[in-house]
C-alpha cells in the first residue's frame, strides 16, 4: 500500500490542541502538506478553494458538526469523492452507523496514535 505523502490533508477540529496532535502524527507518518479549519463551515470554504486528498474531521464541533460537514461534502458534485475520516471521542454504534450511511470512509476513536492513523489513512487512500 503506497501512500502519497504529497497529498494535501485538511484537519478539521474546533480544539486547537487536537489539530496540533493530528498534525504532529501526520508529520510522523510523513505528510507535510496539512491545512486546518476550526469548524465545518470554515472547512467547506477551504474545500471549495483547494482540492484535498483527505479530510480528517472531528465529529463534535459548533456551529457545523463533522457529520454535517460530511453530508455537505458528499452532496457536492465536485467534493463527493474526497476521502473522509471522522474522529470522535465517542464509539457509539449509532454514530458509526450514521457516519457510514452518510458516506464516511473511515472512523477513528480518540485517543489514537500514529500507527492507528496511518492504518486508517492506508485503508482509505492506499493504492
Amino acid at each position: 500500500m503506497a501512500l502519497d505523502y504529497g497529498t494535501p490533508i485538511l484537519v478539521v477540529d474546533d480544539y486547537q490542541t487536537m489539530i496540533r496532535i493530528i498534525r504532529n502524527l501526520l508529520k510522523q507518518i510523513g505528510f507535510e502538506d496539512v491545512d486546518e479549519a476550526a469548524d465545518g463551515s470554515a472547512a467547506l470554504s477551504k474545500l471549495k478553494q483547494r482540492r484535498y486528498g483527505l479530510v480528517i474531521s472531528d465529529w463534535n464541533m459548533e456551529p457545523m458538526t463533522g457529520f454535517e460537514l460530511l453530508q455537505e461534502v458528499r452532496a457536492d458534485q465536485s467534493l463527493k469523492e474526497t476521502p473522509f475520516i471522522m474522529v470522535t471521542a465517542e464509539s457509539k454504534t449509532d454514530n458509526v452507523i450514521a457516519a457510514k450511511r452518510a458516506g464516511v470512509n473511515n472512523y477513528i476513536v480518540k485517543p489514537f496514535n500514529a500507527q492507528t492513523l496511518r492504518s486508517k489513512i492506508e485503508a482509505v487512500c492506499g493504492h
